[in-house]
């Protein structure tokens, strides 16, 4: 699996040195110098002031742990391309990455990374209670936090504040998605669905989201059980779903509980249509050839046909080897996104990037249409796909198990059409 082999290629803890070796040697001589009264001092706040910190948290260990490395990939590619172009005017970017372990440890980090490393920014994060953890404390600093995982509604609605944004889609963009393609198959109206739903923030809200489509769109959920995030044997929950004979089977998972659903679910034989509501193109690398199946949302997939998009995935397979996953999509639009509004109000200041993004500029996200954050709840407002399994007699390589298909919402509908309406998920900044 792309993703396995992926979190032993970069260690939990990295720094991309945005200078030489003269700036490494500077930070280990902190301490010395701090005791000599202050001695180098100056040279240190030069150092310091000649470049960007970027802090990056995103998990690499536990079930999440397979997307988070893909996650740091995309964010060091972005940073190698930015500072080779002369980073951000003139001063070159200082990457900080690190596992976030889990919302505590997060938060923890984060502070760090503000306080510490005087980070201008924070880049990542999958889990929806991290995302939480560390968008209390950029919020509580005064510093931009660019959500690039977390997909929970409520981190968009209830729990929004100013200084967090969202490149990830909320689940509301998953499930009208992929929503409108089962509506199209006949999988939704008057059909009973057996949900299967990951026991954390995520699961929880999707599960909730999917629910509010389902009865809106004339099905019946007639079971909803919750499944720990460690679980590796899926086996009970398949029994009850052969008992329960519904219709059709959704997966409201997340991580590696995906692959090991996928590929429990083709061995044990069940014929029932199934799919999901959210989705990550390493869950399907995961479960291999012959047993992929079902349709899937999807933010990006590596067979995007865009200009853009092909210079990505063509820079990535020459760093790493392989194709980038959409969790590496995510983190290097972001931080690109991010640059960008730092070179062109010449500031790295949170209140320039905020107002910068608020005016909703187009932004290059790598697909047919630009994207834009929307003004009032700072969601990326975006396409999305499907996708479905490849014929196993068409599968070229390990990374070609899925058809990508068109893009959602259509060209002559408005990108907001799949977003949350402010009924569904209503966000009031706090003031300040």
């Amino acid at each position: 699996m792309g993703g396995d082999d992926a979190v032993n290629d970069i260690p939990h803890h990295a720094r991309i040195a945005s200078a030489s070796v003269g700036r490494r040697t500077l930070l280990k001589g902190v301490g010395a110098a701090a005791l000599l009264g202050g001695v180098g001092m100056p040279a240190i706040v030069k150092a310091q002031a000649d470049t960007v910190t970027f802090g990056h948290l995103t998990p690499l260990t536990g079930f999440l742990g397979p997307l988070g490395a893909y996650g740091q990939m995309g964010v060091q590619l972005a940073v190698e391309e930015l500072n080779a172009a002369g980073g951000i005017n003139g001063r070159k970017i200082n990457l900080v990455m690190e596992d976030s372990v889990n919302p505590a440890t997060a938060s923890s980090k984060a502070e760090r990374y503000i306080e510490r490393d005087k980070a201008a920014v924070i880049v990542g994060e999958i889990s929806s209670a991290s995302a939480l953890a560390i968008a209390q404390v950029a919020a509580r600093n005064k510093t931009v936090f660019v959500n690039t995982g977390g997909n929970s509604d409520a981190l968009r609605g209830k729990d929004c504040n100013r200084y967090m944004f969202h490149v990830e889609g909320a689940n509301t963009q998953y499930v009208k998605a992929v929503g409108a393609a089962m509506l199209r198959d006949g999988l939704i109206k008057g059909k009973k669905l057996f949900f299967l739903t990951a026991d954390y923030a995520f699961g929880h809200d999707l599960s909730r989201v999917a629910k509010r489509y389902i009865a809106q769109n004339g099905g019946e959920v007639v079971a909803d059980e919750l499944v720990p995030t460690d679980a590796t044997d899926f086996s009970p929950y398949l029994l009850k779903v052969r008992q329960a004979r519904p219709d059709v089977v959704i997966s409201n998972l997340a991580g590696n509980q995906i692959t090991n659903f996928i590929k429990q679910y083709s061995e044990f034989g069940l014929k029932y249509p199934f799919g999901g509501f959210g989705f990550d193109t390493a869950v399907a690398w995961g479960a291999g050839k012959g047993t992929f199946g079902g349709i899937w949302p999807m933010i990006w997939h590596h067979d995007v046909p865009t200009p853009g998009s092909k210079a990505f995935v063509a820079a990535f397979v020459k760093k790493f080897g392989k194709p980038p996953e959409n969790q590496a999509w995510g983190d290097y639009v972001a931080t690109k996104c991010v640059a960008r509004a730092m070179i062109e109000t010449k500031s790295t200041t949170a209140a320039d990037l905020i107002a910068f993004f608020e005016k909703e500029p187009e932004l290059d996200i790598l697909k047919a249409r630009k994207g834009y954050f929307r003004s009032w709840d700072h969601q990326l407002i975006q396409e999305m796909y499907t996708v479905t399994a490849r014929p196993v007699a068409e599968v070229k390589d390990q990374w070609d198990l899925m058809i990508l298909g068109p893009a959602v919402p259509g060209a002559e509908t408005a990108l907001s059409a799949i977003a949350p309406t402010p009924e569904e998920n209503a966000c009031t900044f706090p003031a300040g």
